[in-house]
């Protein structure tokens, strides 16, 4: 008898602790509805910062990461655990093309969502192509050498923002520093749970170190609370409609090949925690990534991407089932139709916001180092020393190329630089090490 396009789930109620809980099988509900809460939790941090560092309004996001991941489900048949939530490649990018200064709402947002339109659509171009021929094509064009590289260049590359952003006045240069004080103690001394959420509980720490600095001291500027009080418990989320600008489309489309290289090493990882072979639906999950980045444009919300934050929940827990997913996007969407829960987001100060920027743009850049060490890239091989090289230099000064009408930011340079020169030098022998 054929499979089903949905899996069905088996009931595992008596779940033994540490016990691996496969992507078809579930827990008792009042067990998921907690585990979808946690990841929830677990992606709040991310899918909050990535919208505010862009001027985007961060209920509607991540109302839009609820209707993203319910897609992405619905297009993988339930068979690819993932959450889907703001992704931190469009924010170098976006702030170039919107001139973002970086504090309140942005307001050539329009201008970015016909943008991150044009790349979702071209990743879920890739995604029909990759379902069509496989996966072994990405592979070749972007091994662990390239895509650590790129991925430590997003980072680099965004470095310049995070400083300038806490460079206003010596008191947010010091509470910045405070706040990344806060997440390294988390992140060092917390245990459990409460270290898989550094980001979150060192803000929230920062958060009230600030408060008491400033309303209560009379310090700095106070925390206006009163937008919170004046904000109803439940309303619409903000929609906003997209403008279609050729230079703006041309310079966000290539995040795409990103997302991919993203994607697809999430979904190798997910593979080697469950011992189950995802690579048959890797064209699926680009699709419903592409296709979730596109509805989301179209709403006024960021791009997309899976979350490694809900991967890690998963290596901790061991608890895989997809239907997990499921709810924590059904608890996202009931977290859009709060401006109050939107209002208290916004009362985040400048200077906690930039000092945990500080923090998450320098993890993205040692992630990128991280692909190298796991998949034990080799740097006495010339072609791997020169393609990291010119690809870090091109990403953290900001090269940029145009070409009549069309250009490309630092980002896009190092990212299609370092694909097209590995390429170039991929059939040379190996040699020795640089003197």
């Amino acid at each position: 008898m054929a499979d089903s396009y949905f899996p069905r789930w088996r009931a595992q109620p008596d779940a033994v602790e540490g016990r691996i809980v496969g992507t078809d099988e579930r827990l008792a509900w009042p067990q998921m509805f907690a585990m979808g809460i946690q990841h929830v939790v677990a992606m709040f941090g991310s899918t909050v910062l990535a919208p505010l560092l862009m001027g985007f309004d961060p209920n509607l996001c991540i109302f839009m990461s609820g209707i993203g991941t319910l897609l992405f489900f619905v297009l993988v048949g339930g068979r690819v655990p993932s959450y889907l939530g703001s992704s931190f490649a469009f924010i170098g990018l976006v702030i170039a093309v919107t001139g973002y200064g970086g504090h309140g709402p942005n307001m050539n947002v329009p201008l970015a969502l016909g943008g991150i339109i044009a790349c979702g659509v071209v990743y879920a171009i890739i995604g029909l192509i990759v379902s069509a021929v496989g996966t072994r094509w990405i592979e070749t064009l972007m091994p662990p050498v390239v895509t650590g590289a790129i991925v430590c260049v997003i980072g680099l590359n965004l470095a310049p923002i995070a400083v300038r952003g806490v460079s206003g006045s010596n008191f947010d240069s010091w509470m910045a520093l405070v706040t990344v004080l806060c997440v390294g103690a988390v992140a060092v001394f917390g245990r459990g749970m409460l270290q898989r959420l550094l980001i979150l509980v060192g803000l929230l720490m920062a958060y009230v170190i600030y408060a008491i600095v400033t309303n209560g001291l009379g310090m700095g500027k106070p925390i206006d609370f009163s937008i919170v009080a004046n904000a109803a418990w439940f309303g619409m989320p903000h929609f906003t409609a997209p403008v279609f600008d050729m230079r703006a489309m041309t310079l966000l489309a290539p995040i795409a090949v990103i997302l991919v290289a993203e994607n697809l090493g999430h979904i190798k990882a997910v593979s080697a925690m469950t011992g189950q072979n995802l690579d048959r639906y890797i064209g699926r999950a680009f699709l419903g990534d592409g296709l979730a980045t596109v509805v989301s444009g179209f709403a006024g919300g960021t791009g997309v991407t899976t979350y490694a934050e809900n991967i890690g929940v998963m290596a901790v827990t061991k608890i895989y089932s997809t239907l997990v997913f499921v709810i924590a996007a059904l608890i996202a969407l009931v977290l859009g139709f709060s401006p109050k829960f939107g209002a208290v987001i916004q009362t985040i100060p400048g200077p906690v916001l930039g000092g945990v920027s500080i923090v998450v743009f320098g993890l993205i850049a040692v992630t990128g180092a991280r692909i190298w060490v796991v998949n034990k890239v080799d740097f006495s091989d010339n072609r791997n020393l020169i393609v990291a090289a010119v690809t870090l230099v091109l990403g953290a000064g900001d090269f940029s190329l145009k070409l009549g009408g069309f250009g490309l930011g630092g980002i896009g340079t190092a990212t299609f630089g370092a694909i097209i020169l590995y390429a170039l030098l991929r059939r040379k022998p190996a040699q020795g090490p640089v003197d």
